[in-house]
């Protein structure tokens, strides 16, 4: 028996018996509440008069009666940009030492404040998902494995007053002095900046751990682990740690790497997922019989639900300041909703770009079904990235391949619009089959693609490609590695670049 090991799991058992799951009305209130104690006195709570809302027979209601709906562009132009240039109490007490630079799918590049108390509450979100361990039965040994976090480099960018990088670089600049002799591949290695030289290093310490879990975004954990597995010549990476247990997944849905992530193991691991974007950590899974994450109530960060309609959203993709917007106490399951967040790093009413699901009300569960900007609708389509993933799902069964990653846009073709795929695949696949299946799963799961279809939506053409041209793209026109996400819808014009790119690499 792992006498340490015992002891720790022991530990959790107690700290998941005196702390039980707030209720989620109450503890999202109290939340609001001090958001707006806190920061009542800052540029941006004298501006909205924070001190009135507290003062109200209904915070939550005054709340949103009185504050505007933010998106980055507009938090950013109108008060985060006095941060960088050392301004302080803008739209949080204090000065500003971090910027998260954001790595999401969309083009544009963003500068998201990350303060002390910010990664406070990342530190305790942290702890309560190793609390929620307890509910996955694992051995008491693995309490003494190795941690392999593989995120953005932890070297980050001085500026004159603060400084830069990805969350994931900074929250691993910042974790406590305890932890490190379990975090791998530790400061030094994870400090470099270059990708392959990082996993090359990664590669070559491999055989000196034993890492009993694994963080990181699926595509980038799978590529780390081909190149350790290549490098030690060995068949699976079980070979070169046996007591890997565990996968910490996040930023995407994990479900269509499945496959292929399971061919570099010899066993299927626990799968774990968790919703830790630049904006803070929002949510995680705390038990095994779902694929939902739990939102984390009663740590800095207040929730609001857009339902996801015409009718709430402009053209650009953007919440109306007019459209109907409820809290959680409000909010139903099964009903995508954009999703808002009032943070302590100074978001307020922020639409962080991700759209989700409430699965279970009571539990306050939720999964991710897409973002806003990667919802295709230009001719009716109606198709979420949740329905694009399980389609894919299923073209995986049928073809028997592997489809890592994919990208579709609404293009002109003859004067009229189709919708065109670009599929990453381990093999080819006959691209006219590949479509027509598509096409056929489409109808039948989403009746307004289907309805399109017989009306303004005229084609569905399909091009199966390597999954490496993804890589290479994303290396060449963003970056490669940590916390890099590939889009799933893109605009026709960035398209046809893609394209462009993709028959170069021919």
């Amino acid at each position: 028996m792992a006498v340490i090991g015992e002891l720790v799991r022991k530990a959790i058992d107690v700290y998941g018996f005196i702390t039980s799951d707030p209720e989620p009305a109450k503890a999202q209130r109290a939340v609001l509440q001090s958001l707006l104690e806190k920061a009542r006195l800052t540029a941006f709570g004298k501006k909205y008069s924070f001190s009135g809302i507290l003062n109200s027979a209904d915070v939550v209601r005054a709340f949103q009666e009185s504050v505007p709906v933010h998106d980055y562009d507009k938090m950013y132009d109108e008060w985060w940009h006095y941060l960088q240039e050392g301004h302080q109490n803008v739209t949080w007490p204090g000065g500003q030492r971090y910027f998260a630079l954001s790595s999401g799918t969309t083009s544009t590049s963003k500068s998201i404040p990350v303060t002390d108390d910010m990664l406070d509450s990342i530190r305790r979100s942290g702890l309560q998902q190793v609390a929620s361990l307890k509910n996955f039965q694992l051995p008491a040994d693995f309490f003494e494995k190795q941690i392999m976090m593989l995120g953005s480099s932890v070297s980050l960018i001085q500026k004159d007053d603060h400084e830069e990088g990805e969350i994931s670089g900074i929250s691993a600049a910042n974790i406590p002095g305890w932890f490190r002799g379990y975090y791998k591949p530790g400061v030094e290695i994870a400090s470099i900046t270059d990708w392959d030289e990082r996993v090359h290093r990664i590669a070559q310490e491999a055989p000196m751990w034993d890492i009993g879990s694994l963080s990181g975004i699926p595509s980038w954990i799978e590529m780390m682990l081909k190149e350790v597995i290549s490098h030690n010549r060995v068949s699976t990476i079980h070979d070169l740690w046996p007591n890997l247990q565990v996968y910490t997944s996040g930023g995407v849905a994990f479900e269509p790497y499945r496959k292929s992530f399971e061919s570099l193991l010899a066993r299927p691991l626990t799968y774990i997922d968790t919703y830790l974007t630049s904006e803070g950590y929002l949510a995680t899974q705390k038990r095994p019989d779902t694929t939902s994450m739990a939102l984390i109530l009663d740590n800095g960060i207040f929730f609001e639900f857009v339902p996801f309609t015409d009718a709430n959203m402009d053209d650009d993709g953007r919440v109306k300041q007019d459209a109907q917007i409820l809290s959680l106490e409000e909010a139903e399951e099964n009903v995508d909703y954009v999703l808002l967040i009032s943070t302590v790093s100074g978001a307020w009413r922020y639409m962080i770009g991700d759209t989700v699901m409430i699965t279970d009300k009571v539990r306050s569960e939720i999964r991710i079904t897409g973002r806003t900007k990667h919802f295709l609708n230009v001719v009716g389509e109606q198709l979420s990235v949740f329905q694009m993933n399980q389609a894919m799902q299923k073209m995986q069964s049928q073809f028997n391949v592997e489809i890592k990653e994919f990208v579709v846009a609404a293009v002109r073709k003859d004067g009229e619009y189709i919708n065109k795929w670009m599929v990453g695949s381990n093999r080819d696949v006959d691209n006219i089959q590949f479509a027509l299946s598509l096409d056929n799963e489409l109808c039948e799961t989403n009746k307004n693609y289907k309805v399109a279809r017989s009306k303004s939506l005229h084609g569905v053409e399909a091009e199966v490609i390597p999954v490496d041209h993804f890589y290479r793209w994303s290396e060449d026109y963003k970056k490669l590695g940590g916390q890099t996400k590939i889009p799933r819808v893109m605009k026709e014009d960035d398209f046809r670049d893609f394209e462009q790119y993709v028959q170069k690499l021919r």
